[in-house]
Order: structure tokens, then sequence, then C-alpha cells
């Protein structure tokens, strides 16, 4: 009897793995932490030394991705669900994960995160930056259809968001079947629906429930704490077999960064199909990293008054080393713009990425002042610059003149070059941009050495800049009068669809004012003509 024992303690020691397990077939698994997991991860994405799954860090613009690296045979014909595949009808499933989107800015964020069931883990085709990491477009392709849960934290009237904290069902696009705002509905509260914020940088637990009989799909959220709402926060029909019909689907999350700091964590997850998921034991998960100061400990207060005389006279020693460094690449830094650091750059960088404004690099000259092309900063992924200098008007107030570039850096729409931040250095302020690389608009209207444009061209061109200037009347949450909307600032990107750029003048208003209505109907393109008889 003792022998029997033993041998059963010795395989139970030898098939035991702490972070995750699965099931023989691969239909059931579940992850407390990640230390130990076989994921296929991509991008940015990573496991900490503490067991998390982190899918983003501090780096601009980029995707990541985490799938299961077994695909999952929804259409599987052995176990329970022969029935179904014989009828066509996609095996039902459940997953459950806890997650937690973490910005070093209390109440800010960019995008969020995503659920997603697909039939590849290859997703180099997805744009860095933008879609969740998902699509390289707003819609995905017939061939390789999606299902996506997003947890989102951006409101993009492009995809026709609801708002910024909101959670969705994507079916092969980025413009949800269904979305509702973040929230649970408390049974020990009668049912009472209870709002969350989802980059509150807390933990939370979603549970997605697909019933394949009825062709339903459940979404639930709350906090980590919190056991499952009987009420689920979106419930919507879902025909899953069209999307699994080509074969094994692959199942993970996704998600991307724009230009704010915020990292999206994963700290556990299961899965099952045919069943619920295996429920996480949140006591077993990974801890968050803290963010914001650490308490001082009791041996620094003591030894703080001798270590402030040591560093005093470092800080006296690197006197003239930091005057001299100052003189070159002296800036005008005010603590008030600490809330604006993810947009404020360096001029060292700009300068470097510049070959130090040179006049190689030198782009145009305007009424504003002169563009550089930049090269790749440390802070992006690859991505091209153009660096604008112009001259700081003192009689405007310089916080609300930074905060109306910060307002406009916040501008996201596919007809607007893209603000991506700023530096002020004396009486001078350098803009930084998105690098166009065909230029601007009014050398292809009145430079001859340079090709005409196509009617289509000239189309296409002129209904990117209109829908850009809906984008800021309308459809953004303030309204933004540009006031001077020409062809020279009208630039082309690599594709030749027209961007508007260089909002210098441009002004912030909130909808309704009688000041903004009067600034819109005055917003006219008249200097965006094409001169015909010309070219």
């Amino acid at each position: 009897m003792s022998a029997k024992l033993a041998s059963l303690v010795v395989l139970l020691l030898v098939i035991h793995v702490p972070s995750s397990s699965a099931d023989d077939d691969g239909h059931q698994f579940i992850y407390q932490g990640f230390a130990a997991s076989d994921l296929a991860l991509d991008g940015l994405a990573a496991v900490t030394p503490g067991g998390l799954l982190a899918l983003t860090n501090a780096t601009f613009q980029a995707k990541a991705h985490a799938f299961r690296p077994a695909p999952v045979h929804f259409l599987n014909a052995s176990s329970a669900a022969a029935s179904n595949a014989t009828t066509g009808r996609a095996r039902s499933f459940s997953t459950c994960f806890v997650f937690a989107i973490v910005c070093d800015y209390e109440g800010l964020s960019d995008h969020g995160l995503a659920f997603v069931v697909a039939p590849t883990t290859n997703f180099s085709a997805a744009k860095a930056g933008q879609y969740l990491g998902v699509f390289g477009a707003i819609n995905g392709t017939a061939s390789d259809p999606v299902l996506a849960v997003e947890l989102d934290t951006i409101m993009n009237p492009e995809l026709r968001d609801i708002n910024s904290n909101h959670v969705g069902v994507d079916v092969n696009s980025l413009v949800s079947e269904q979305a509702t705002p973040a929230g649970y509905y408390d049974d020990a509260a009668g049912g009472a629906l209870r709002e969350l914020q989802l980059n509150s940088r807390k933990p939370m637990q979603v549970w997605v429930d697909y019933d394949g009989q009825a062709g339903q799909l459940d979404v639930t959220l709350a906090p980590v704490q919190v056991p499952k709402p009987s009420r689920p926060l979106i419930t919507t029909a879902v025909d899953l077999s069209t999307i699994v019909a080509r074969g094994p689907m692959y199942v993970g999350f996704s998600s991307a960064t724009g230009v704010m700091v915020t990292h999206h964590y994963v700290l556990g997850w299961s899965f099952s199909l045919d069943g619920p998921a295996p429920p996480l034991d949140v006591s077993k998960l990974p801890v968050l990293p803290r963010v914001g100061p650490k308490p001082r400990s009791k041996v620094l207060d003591v030894l703080l008054p001798l270590g402030t005389a040591l560093l005093v006279a470092a800080a006296l020693a690197a006197v003239f080393f930091a005057v001299w460094r100052r003189r070159r690449f002296s800036e005008v830094r005010e603590d008030w713009e600490d809330e604006f650091g993810p947009h404020r750059f360096s001029y060292k960088d700009l300068f470097h990425a510049t070959n130090g404004f040179s006049d190689r690099n030198l782009l145009g000259v305007g009424g504003f002042g002169r563009v550089y092309k930049g090269g790749v900063l440390p802070s992006s992924t690859g991505l091209e610059i153009a660096v604008k200098r112009v001259s700081h008007d003192s009689r405007q107030g310089v916080r609300e003149f930074v905060a109306e570039v910060v307002s406009i850096g916040r501008l996201r729409h596919r007809n607007l070059v893209q603000l991506l931040g700023y530096c002020r250095r004396k009486g001078e302020l350098i803009l930084v941009y998105d690098y166009m690389a065909n230029g601007s608009l009014d050398k292809y209207l009145h430079d001859q050495h340079v090709p005409v444009l196509s009617w289509h061209e000239r189309y296409w061109i002129i209904k990117g800049v209109a829908a850009s200037l809906l984008y800021l009347h309308e459809d953004w949450e303030q309204v933004v009068i540009h006031r001077d909307v020409k062809a020279s600032n009208v630039l082309l990107d690599h594709e030749m669809s027209g961007r508007l750029g260089d909002f210098g003048l441009a002004r912030l208003y909130d909808h309704g004012s009688e000041t903004h209505l009067e600034s819109t109907g005055g917003e006219q393109m008249q200097d965006l003509r094409l001169d015909f008889s010309a070219r």
C-alpha cells in the first residue's frame, strides 16, 4: 500500500505544472501566471520575471500579440461535439482572464487590448500603433475572419466608438457589432450597474462565453475580487461557424501603443471547449508592479542628512560640465510641463535626428518657420519625423499654447499629419510631426519639374482634406479651427493621400459656442484650389 502511494506522489510531482496546465487534446487550459508558459509572443509582448504577461511597454507606435501555440478545433468532429460539426455549428467555448491597463499618468491611457480568435498567429500585416494591433485597416479580409472582444480606452470616431472606456464585440472589423460602456451588474446590490474604468491601474476579470447551439456570445466584466456576475455586460448574436469554417483557430491577445506610455498586462487566463473555463485562483496570480514613488524607508531618514552633504559636493563638482551641456542643448522647461511629459521631446534628440538642423535636411521654409527631415528617434520604432522650428509669440500664455499643442497632438485621423510632440528652447518652439514622403501639395500644382496630378489623384486629395476638416469641426471632442488651409499645408504621404498639417494658427473651441460657429463658417478651402490652367 505504501509503495503504491509513493508511486502516485511521484507521478503527481512529475506532471504538475505550477503556472499553467492543459488537457491532452488542448481543449482546456489554465495559466495562473505565465512564468512557465509556452505562449507564442511577438512584437512588444514578453513575460516579466514576476510571471506577468506584459503585452506592451514604454515603446511608442508598436504592436504586440500573445497566442496559445496549439490551434483550437472549434469544428472538430471528435468528442461530444460531433453532432455540432456535422450540422455546421461551432462548438461552445468559454474563456476567463484577468487584465490590467496601467498608465504612468493617472486617468490617461492610449489604446486598449483585445481577446482574439483568429486563423493565424502571424499579424505582420497589422498596423503598429493602430487598430489594437489586429488589422492593417478598419476591416479584416474575408479570407481571414477574426472574432475579437475589445477593451478599448480611446474614442475613435472613425471606428464609431461610443466613448473612450468601452467593451465591444468585433467580427472581422473594429467597428463593433455591439459595444457598451465598461461596467458590471452587481449581484450584491440587487443587480445595479456599476461603472468601471478600464485604465484604473487595477486588475479586472473578463468572462467570454459562447453558446454554440444558441449562437450567442456573452461578455462579463467585474473587479478581480468580485465573483462572476449573473448578468453579462454584453449579450449578442454571433455565428461563430462562419468565422471558424476554414479550420483550426488560435486564441490569444492583441494590443498596440500610441504616444502615451501605457502598459497592458494579463495576469491569468483559462479556456475550455464545451464547458465553463476553469476558475482562476486570484491568490495565485502575479502582482502588478508599483506605480509612483515607493515609500521611504526609516534607514533613509537616518542617512539622508549625511547623504545630503555628499550630494551637494557632487553637485558642485558637476556644475561646470552641466553648464557646458546646457549651453549647447539648452531648453526651456518648467514644472507645469510634467503633465505633458509624453509629448515633450528633448532638444538633444531632435538636434541629432536632424544632423544639427543641417541645410541638407531642410524640407522647406514658410511664414512660420523652417521644416527639417529627421531620422529615427530613440523612443520611436523606425518612425521618421519632420521637425518644424518656429518663433514663439511671447504675448500669448506659454502654458495655454503648449496645452493647445498637446490637445492637437491627440487628434487621430488618417487625413491629418500626426503631431507627435514639441520642445521649447528660449524664444523658439519646436514641433515634431510624422514625416510625409511626398511633400506638400503646392509643388505638384506649381512646380514644372514634378509629375502632373491626375484627375483621380486630385479628387482623392481634396476628398481626404474635406474629411479631415469634417473631423476637426464636427467629430472630435472639441472644435478645431485650422485657420490656414492652403495647398502648402496639405502634405502627401507615401500613398499620395492628402493630410492636413501645420496647426500653428489653429484654435480650439467648445461645441456649440457662438465663436466656433462663426469661425467654422469662415473656414473655407479658397486657398486649396487646383490651378488647372497652369498644370
